[in-house]
């Protein structure tokens, strides 16, 4: 049967080079078997078992996550077209939200069709791809932890930080857990944090919590000795004084604070690598 070709979105190839290789293979662009919207360019990006459909229509490139499969389904993340360094603000939120729920759904499907065990053990080749990594930028003590939920990791920093990433439960993210000065964390957030502009909160709150917000708005406090962040759809967790002990008064960068992050999908650990040493 002969059919239409459907244009190139030419985002597809810049957006699959900001995102990481997975096991030595690249995201790979190929033709889609129909556009989401008519005439509008589609292409179909694909690695190892995973697909993302890259569409450019009225003015925004979007992403869906999968095949999409009926008129109803939604794109995954759209951004427009014009924003400032586009393709990059739209691999963020990919790393941030749509490669995890793909993950997600990959866990739900394993666990239940076949066995949580090939869950756990595709969360320990994930992190065996990551241990390496850290380890050729140089993190120290780097190890494997053995969790009663699951593998993890755990190293240290040149600034005497420790990380750990922990695999909880059988979905397909990852926890990571934090214990460092406060400038540990500059590199991570903004791969975890949404762009949008939040209050500022510049103004209530403790030094603490205040410090924390004028770097990086879009935590909110919770207490003196807290702020959180994220939401369902992603990376969300804490940042709070290691003691309710500590007074929250004085604030700056070599602070040391305890921090949680649930949901964070293994792509977005690669990406932000070189951040976590």
């Amino acid at each position: 049967m002969n059919t239409l070709a459907v244009a190139h979105a030419a985002a597809a190839t810049a957006l699959a080079q900001l995102l990481p290789a997975r096991r030595g293979v690249a995201w790979q662009p190929g033709p889609a078997a129909f556009p989401v919207h008519p005439d509008a360019p589609t292409t179909r990006l694909t690695q190892h078992d995973r697909t993302l459909i890259v569409a450019e229509h009225q003015g925004a490139i979007e992403v869906w996550a999968g095949e999409p499969q009926t008129v109803f389904c939604r794109p995954a993340a759209v951004v427009d077209a014009s924003t400032p360094d586009a393709v990059a603000v739209l691999a963020a939120e990919v790393l941030r939200s749509v490669l995890p729920a793909l993950d997600n759904e990959a866990a739900r499907y394993t666990g239940p069709n076949h066995d949580h065990k090939q869950v756990v053990r595709a969360k320990e080749r994930a992190l065996i791809e990551l241990g390496y990594l850290l380890r050729d930028l140089g993190a120290a003590d780097l190890a494997g932890r053995q969790h009663i939920d699951g593998p993890g990791l755990h190293w240290k920093t040149s600034e005497g930080a420790e990380w750990d990433v922990l695999s909880l439960g059988y979905q397909g993210t990852f926890t990571v857990a934090y214990n460092g000065p406060i400038s540990g964390l500059h590199g991570l957030l903004p791969y975890l944090l949404r762009p949008t502009p939040g209050d500022g909160h510049t103004d209530t709150g403790s030094a603490f919590t205040r410090h924390l917000g004028a770097r990086f708005p879009q935590l909110a406090p919770v207490d003196a000795h807290e702020v959180d962040f994220g939401r369902i759809d992603t990376p969300g967790g804490y940042i709070a004084l290691p003691s309710l002990d500590v007074c929250p008064d004085h604030a700056d960068d070599s602070t040391r604070v305890a921090s949680q992050i649930a949901h964070v999908g293994i792509d977005l650990l690669l990406a932000a690598a070189s951040a976590l040493v």
